[in-house]
């Protein structure tokens, strides 16, 4: 069973930097794509980055050019590295793992609070 551990939330000032990491266990990690996903009160939950098992990237509009992810295979993590934050981006942050088979198979972490504020 795929589990997801994130790390590294917290509170930040506006113009701030955070770095999130994402420690996956329980099946083979390369064969995963993998994403951070955010929810913020009384809103769905949106994926903002994602990473292909070989290292494409793909950003929402919001957080291109601010927002990093990278994975490091030999150690099962994904991180987020997050600049130039902005209040808009406080919410919960939840790091997800995707399975492509005959069906996509999704995993979630329990999530991290990132709260960016003065």
């Amino acid at each position: 069973q795929v589990q997801l551990v994130e790390s590294g939330g917290g509170l930040v000032q506006p113009g701030g930097s955070l770095r999130l990491s994402c420690a996956f266990s329980g099946s083979i990690f390369s064969n995963y794509f993998m994403g951070w996903g955010r929810q913020a009160p009384g809103k769905q939950r949106e994926l903002v980055a994602t990473i292909t098992s070989g290292g494409t990237t793909n950003y929402t509009d919001s957080v291109k050019a601010r927002f990093t992810i990278c994975r490091d295979n030999a150690k099962n993590t994904v991180y987020l590295q997050m600049d130039s934050l902005k209040p808009e981006d406080t919410a919960v942050y939840y790091c997800n793992a995707r399975l492509y088979r005959n069906l996509v198979y999704d995993y979630w972490g329990q999530g991290t609070q990132v709260t960016v504020s003065s």
